[in-house]
């Protein structure tokens, strides 16, 4: 899977971020590493399921970044980060962008394997969806800094987006994705008043990454679509300082490892597989 490494590689190139348009490789106000996280995640789904790529070629699937779903059961909105979904109506493409598109619109870093294995892929538009007709609805994550004291907020947001979810369908299928930095220091935008003398915040590691990967795991998971639950959740260890060093994927503990159902590749191959499984009708 080359999701982790296509994210690590594009945020290690810094971009102007927040009202000052100030280079930082993250930054809270900005959307751009879910955007790239979902982005390589579609990017695996459609090179493992052979269903999946099929329905893309044959247009009968659509995706949405950013696309507000509305909870049937409880009559509430919620933005969610990648929505596949059928389109809603014959003129349902959007002139925005294609999958393959937005890889150069974003600025995503590539390999040249990885960018020739794009270019093979069937060209999924972006466009309108019909929320009854979800398949996979992503939520992505980040805990880059603060982590205890982010931790309640970050369960509660995961924890209300697979409600809504299937609260929209119950077959559809959630998935989450969190993002942990594991850097024992990080240069938060918001607390810098100047460039020439950096606010540097230092993280109890490994202490800080295990209680949020260890809070993550707590979140309801489920196998039926009667159950409440993701369908997949996956964790995602980044090496990450913000300074303007290269972001690094982190393989040792407490990041997940081979075989957990947190770890990203496991993750990746259960949904395809449910996705195989669960629509191939359509």
């Amino acid at each position: 899977m080359h999701g982790p490494a296509i994210l690590a590689a594009t945020m290690s190139t810094p971009q102007d971020r927040g009202k000052a348009k100030t280079s930082w490789q993250y930054h809270s106000q900005s959307d751009r590493h879910s955007k790239v996280a979902c982005w390589g995640v579609l990017y695996d789904l459609l090179r493992t399921s052979a269903l999946l790529r099929k329905h893309a070629e044959e247009k009968k699937i659509v995706f949405g970044i950013n696309f507000k779903m509305n909870d049937y059961a409880n009559d509430r909105e919620k933005d969610l980060d990648l929505v596949i979904a059928r389109p809603s109506g014959s003129a349902s493409f959007s002139k925005d962008k294609t999958f393959v598109e937005l890889a150069e619109k974003w600025d995503i870093e590539l390999t040249s394997t990885q960018r020739s294995e794009l270019l093979a892929l069937p060209a999924i538009m972006r466009g309108q969806l019909a929320g009854a007709g979800v398949q996979i609805a992503l939520e992505a994550k980040a805990s880059m800094t603060a982590h205890v004291k982010a931790l309640p907020r970050l369960y509660d947001e995961l924890n209300s987006s697979h409600q809504m979810i299937h609260g929209a369908s119950s077959h559809a299928l959630a998935v989450g994705m969190v993002i942990v930095n594991v850097a024992d220091t990080f240069i938060s935008p918001k607390k810098q008043v100047s460039r020439r003398r950096l606010v540097v915040s230092r993280h109890n590691q490994p202490a800080a990454a295990e209680a949020t990967i260890a809070k993550v795991k707590k979140i309801r998971r489920r196998t039926t679509a009667s159950e409440a639950g993701f369908d997949g959740l996956g964790i995602i260890a980044i090496d990450l300082k913000n300074d303007g060093t290269p972001v690094t994927l982190a393989t040792d503990p407490p990041a997940p490892q081979p075989g957990s159902i947190f770890y990203y590749d496991d993750m990746l191959v259960r949904i395809a597989n449910e996705y195989d499984a669960s629509f191939s009708s359509i």
